[in-house]
């Protein structure tokens, strides 16, 4: 790739020559970070040298010795936008950096921790399953274990699946897991990585021993909020603050120069060492309801040995009386159904209409204000437990990690 010099007219740009699929147009980066086109007819194009690209590795050094003042915090890498650059090739995004590259990007982090790098695996979160989960939850017992505080750097798109998994299966947690993105890739100006970064160090060297998500509290570099993993979800498509505590508040805010404000008070210790809980029924689903949804979706599931499905209703908690005699079938033939809502905010209540009775009649358990996402990680927890219905539904009721705002439940 060629640095170039573009004149136009009384103007001058430089920056980095971009591939453009337009032969009547060039494409340049400019130092700022943003890019811009140009018609080649009327400037004049200059190389003033060459650039080797960004696909380059950086290799990662501690410059600094271990100090005993400072905690231990691993780094584990999994992919996603906060790892992620431009292959100038294609001009497309793709994961790149590796964890020891994310830490040459935020040398601040050194400062607060001595950081420990692994690298689990480099995907975008939407190739995220619960096979990956199941390695990516052992890899944090191994670091926990160690006596370290857990990062996990990962793609935002699907990262409240992975924090509400990680939170019913991960026990005995004496520190504190992670979870942090990116909304805009580390090559862009108005990335949001390097504060993610180091915000999410910082926090994961106290003594809050939950999983957690640590995102931008705002559009500004200020500060970050930290979210409980089973009561947060990503609200937004591109906004740099996308995601947020539902029907709570967040956990902290920890501000860019290091102060960390806590809004609710540390959990307790636990005894003994963490370790994951591989007691996991994968055969689980989670299903919209919408108007029009065919019965024969859910006798599908059935036939296919799904053990659970978890209907995302609507409103406090419905789905079209057309479906009940396959609901029925099911329940009959072993399946669990669970019952949550639509809706951002507010909880399940199938006692104010009849439609949500017949439901309860037929055996679907509802479930308070479980988001979806976590209600799916939660019953695949609770199923690798108990085939027992009346276990299954206690369980479920219960609030294991915190997925139930309030400890009163309606019946």
């Amino acid at each position: 790739m060629k640095r170039i010099r573009i004149r136009k007219g009384d103007h001058i740009y430089e920056g980095i020559e971009m591939p453009s699929v337009e032969e009547d147009y060039i494409v340049l980066k400019l130092d700022n970070g943003y890019n811009i086109g140009f018609r080649r007819e009327g400037i004049d194009i200059e190389v003033i040298g060459e650039f080797e690209g960004y696909s380059k590795k950086i290799e990662w050094k501690a410059e600094t010795k271990y100090r005993k003042d400072l905690k231990d915090v691993a780094i584990l890498g999994t992919g996603g936008t906060i790892a992620s650059k431009i292959d100038y090739t294609t001009g497309a995004v793709y994961p790149a950096f590796s964890p020891e590259e994310l830490e040459a990007m935020v040398p601040e982090i050194f400062e607060i921790a001595n950081i420990y790098p692994r690298e689990i695996f480099q995907i975008l979160s939407e190739n995220m399953d619960v096979d990956k989960w199941i390695k990516i939850g052992k890899t944090v017992v191994e670091e926990i274990n160690r006596g370290r505080g857990v990062v996990i750097a990962h793609g935002t798109d699907t990262m409240h699946y992975t924090a509400s998994f990680l939170s019913f299966t991960l026990k005995n947690l004496n520190l504190p897991v992670v979870l942090t993105g990116s909304q805009r890739s580390s090559d862009r100006p108005s990335s949001d990585s390097k504060m993610n970064i180091y915000c999410s160090v910082k926090f994961a060297t106290t003594d809050y021993n939950r999983v957690v998500v640590c995102m931008h509290g705002s559009m500004e570099d200020t500060f970050c909020y930290v979210h409980r993993g089973v009561k947060v979800r990503k609200n937004h498509t591109s906004r740099r603050d996308a995601f947020q505590s539902v029907n709570t508040k967040p956990v902290a805010r920890v501000s860019y120069d290091g102060k960390i404000e806590f809004f609710e008070d540390l959990p307790e210790k636990h005894e003994g060492k963490t370790y994951f809980d591989d007691r996991i029924e994968k055969k689980v689903f989670l299903l919209k309801v919408f108007p029009g949804i065919s019965p024969e979706i859910i006798d599908f599931l059935i036939d296919e040995g799904y053990k659970g499905i978890v209907l995302e209703g609507t409103g406090l908690g419905h789905v079209p009386s057309f479906l009940y005699d396959s609901i029925k079938k099911g329940i009959e033939r072993g399946v669990t159904f669970c019952m949550t809502s639509q809706c951002i905010n507010g909880r399940v209540n199938m006692n104010v209409y009849q439609t949500g009775r017949k439901l309860k009649a037929l055996g679907v358990i509802p479930c308070e204000d479980i988001l979806p996402e976590a209600c799916y990680t939660k019953m695949m927890h609770v199923l690798g437990h108990t085939e027992e219905y009346s276990e299954i539904k206690r369980l479920m009721r219960m609030n294991l990690s915190g997925e139930i705002t309030k400890d009163t439940v309606i019946l």
